[in-house]
């Protein structure tokens, strides 16, 4: 509950630092929703001579596409921004004031800002997957919404563990700010159902390096094609990484040295 208020101020000085400038609030809106109706066009370019690539019809990309766009939409707004300043944090020495804070510092490094610059790629996300499911001709019961959603939001948690190591690895290495990179091209990837590749790659996808948990599996639950017990398997991997990553942030931090001491 305490963490829930510390986040909602951190909500509220978000927004208010964002109509401080209002022009440039809309723009980035405006910005961001012109950039996917772009990708929009290369989904007709696409299947104007094909009905289906890889068993996925046009519908069914446009699942696959909102889950990936909604994905990095809830990524980029919630820490990715934040965990971007950390090796930033650790150079000026800056980080001192989070770890010295009375309020959990992986916390702080992680949500201090909330980017609102994604609602315009989350509205259009949200409108493509309807759009998506009326083209495909398929409702979804009540059951494959819930497996969607859990699907999603394990995809969040495992993104964002994989990132706060990534970005934590700037207390060794200091200049690793370019490393957020690596995440653009975890969802370059994503964009593309897993069945495009080869059965070995496809099961690796999977299975080892669970790309496939960011957008494939989700889509492929919410048009029907993926049984909910799979979504265990999700779970077990989101919970795994957050492990990891919580546990990985404590050792950095004891091996942290104040670059202002």
């Amino acid at each position: 509950m305490r963490n829930w208020r510390i986040y909602k101020q951190f909500f509220l000085s978000s927004f208010q630092r964002e109509l401080e400038f209002r022009t440039n609030f809309f723009a980035k809106i405006i910005q961001n929703i012109v950039w996917m109706m772009f990708f929009i066009l290369i989904l007709k370019v696409i299947y104007r001579n094909t009905d289906r690539v890889a068993n996925w019809s046009e519908g069914n990309s446009y699942v696959l596409v909102a889950t990936v766009f909604l994905m990095a939409a809830f990524v980029a707004a919630i820490f990715s921004s934040n965990l971007q300043e950390l090796p930033e944090k650790v150079r000026k020495g800056t980080l001192d004031f989070d770890i010295v804070k009375p309020v959990d510092s992986q916390l702080l490094v992680s949500i201090r800002k909330f980017n609102f610059d994604e609602i315009g790629t989350f509205l259009v996300g949200i409108a493509m997957v309807f759009v998506g499911l009326r083209m495909s001709s398929h409702v979804p019961s009540f059951t494959e919404v819930l497996v969607y959603v859990l699907f999603v939001a394990c995809a969040i948690a495992t993104f964002y563990s994989f990132e706060l190591m990534l970005m934590t690895l700037g207390i060794w290495l200091v200049r690793v700010d370019n490393l957020w990179v690596l995440g653009e091209t975890v969802f370059t990837v994503a964009r593309f159902p897993t069945d495009i590749y080869t059965a070995p790659v496809r099961k690796f996808l999977t299975y080892g390096l669970p790309l496939a948990l960011i957008a494939t599996e989700p889509a492929r639950a919410l048009l029907g094609g993926r049984p909910p017990g799979f979504v265990i398997y999700a779970v077990a991997w989101a919970l795994g990484f957050l492990l990891i990553s919580r546990l990985f942030w404590r050792f950095a931090l004891r091996h942290y040295t104040s670059a202002s001491s």
